[in-house]
């Protein structure tokens, strides 16, 4: 059936050949979840296609992308309709749930572990890479404010930080011990090597000159390393922020305590971390429940 209804959008509706491609693929994915299910594509009912479409959000597409989706599941069921002359069709008023934004992608705790790993803490700049992942993941900072902290901006003996923000708002953000020592043998053991007898008021400097390091420069050392992780995903300083929070609202994390750690003036652009938990948990549990 989805043959036909491909060759139909190609030779009735004429459709580009993007779009069919495209089209394609969405129902590829269809035919994947109904077969996961044990029934034909055309057997699937309408409880099953909001489990089809929780699953693509899940899976972290666009919203963009899942209302395509969405929309060419639709336009099959309505083939299928009128081919079998059916009197009900279940993807009638399927909807994409509008109000999730686009889901931020995150690592996992092993993958973190992972990424952690690389870095070689016998030399300078690994202990100085070192002591950078462990605090910029301990505190969710923005990478702008990570390369703009100086050494008095961190009380290691009461775990702490402070940094400033976007609109020039400093805030304190929590520092776990594990973080606090790195840095630390990073400020007692990495960073005057790296210095090369300059001085400077930044915590975090470069390997090449000891001047500032960039946010160019922070960006390149993350990738390196999780290139050496065989992480397949990209990765940047924003995946680990976005993990930094994920992982703290799983552990029951209070959200207004996550947003005031992110520095967000509005606690809705926070909420989307519980987006990604509904997305989650909806998808285990139509994997797993045993009256699904």
């Amino acid at each position: 059936m989805i043959d036909s209804y491909l060759a139909y959008l190609r030779d009735v509706r004429r459709m580009s050949a993007n779009t069919l491609e495209s089209y394609a693929r969405d129902l590829t994915h269809l035919a994947a979840f109904a077969e996961k299910r044990g029934v034909a594509v055309e057997a699937l009912d309408r409880r099953d296609l909001e489990g089809f479409v929780r699953g693509r959000m899940a899976s972290g597409l666009a919203p963009r992308s899942v209302a395509r989706s969405v929309a060419c599941v639709r336009g099959l069921y309505k083939f299928i309709a009128v081919e079998r002359k059916l009197p009900a069709n279940p993807a009638d008023d399927l909807r994409s749930p509008r109000a999730w934004p686009a889901l931020p992608k995150f690592l996992s705790l092993e993958e973190v572990d992972l990424l952690l790993e690389q870095p070689d803490p016998a030399t300078p700049r690994g202990l100085r890479d070192k002591a950078l992942i462990e605090l910029l993941y301990a505190t969710g900072l923005r990478v702008s404010e990570l390369i703009s902290l100086r050494a008095g901006d961190l009380n290691l003996e009461e775990g702490y930080l402070t940094c400033v923000g976007k609109g020039d708002k400093q805030r304190m953000v929590p520092l776990g011990q594990n973080a606090a020592e790195w840095v630390r043998r990073y400020m007692r053991d990495g960073r005057t090597p790296l210095l090369k007898k300059r001085t400077s008021p930044w915590l975090f400097v470069n390997a090449r000159d000891g001047g500032p390091l960039s946010r160019v420069g922070f960006w390149k050392v993350l990738k390196a390393y999780g290139k050496s992780a065989g992480l397949s995903r990209e990765l940047s300083p924003h995946v680990l922020r976005h993990s930094f929070a994920t992982h703290l609202l799983e552990r029951g994390a209070d959200l207004r305590m996550i947003q005031v750690m992110l520095g967000h003036a509005d606690l809705s652009t926070t909420q989307i971390y519980t987006h990604v938990l509904e997305a989650r948990l909806r998808a285990v549990y139509d994997k797993f429940h045993p009256r699904d």
